[in-house]
């Protein structure tokens, strides 16, 4: 299971994924662990099975045991956080704003890894998940870190091509057992 696997899983029609794909994970100039962390929560994010079981274990023989867990710890966080946080902001009562969240979210205080490297991963999953009050949030965080916007955008290409290759393998698979 690799890359390489999933790029080859991708129909031709689709073929700009394809490109986009080994474009953004295999010329990125992020470094090792916030590029695999970042594929990694994504992959989780995406809901894709086809996508994970192809670029989990990449992810993890290039990220060390706790940059793996925590990792997928921003995915699970985010999660939770990206609907209730989504929620809140789209509600036209604005009370709601006011009221204590009540959930917990310890992991974003320690993740193990480094902090930069966390909001990272949890920016990227926000964008799967299209939570702008965690996007706003975790940017700031990034940019404060002293992370360009080039860095910040890398983060959103990646969610958004593997966001994109997942959607299109699942409909492919359904397609394909309609078929049959």
């Amino acid at each position: 299971m690799s890359l390489d696997s999933l790029k080859a899983r991708v129909p031709d029609y689709a073929k700009d994924l394809k490109l986009n794909l080994g474009s953004v994970i295999g010329n990125s100039d992020l470094p090792e662990q916030q590029l695999w962390g970042t594929v990694l929560a994504c992959a989780i994010a995406s809901r894709s099975a086809i996508v994970l079981r192809e670029l989990e274990p990449e992810a993890k023989a290039n990220l060390k045991p706790e940059a793996y867990t925590a990792a997928k710890a921003a995915a699970a966080v985010m999660a939770m956080n990206n609907v209730f946080y989504r929620t809140r902001h789209l509600l036209s009562d604005h009370e709601y704003g006011t009221l204590r969240a009540g959930l917990r979210m310890n992991v974003i205080g320690n993740p193990g890894v480094d902090k930069v490297d966390f909001e990272l991963w949890s920016f990227a999953v926000s964008a799967i998940n299209g939570c702008g009050m965690c996007l706003d949030s975790h940017e700031q965080v990034l940019r404060k870190a002293g992370l360009d916007r080039e860095v910040v955008q890398e983060a959103f290409k990646i969610a958004a091509v593997i966001q994109a290759v997942g959607a299109t393998l699942d409909a492919e698979a359904v397609l394909a057992e309609s078929a049959a």
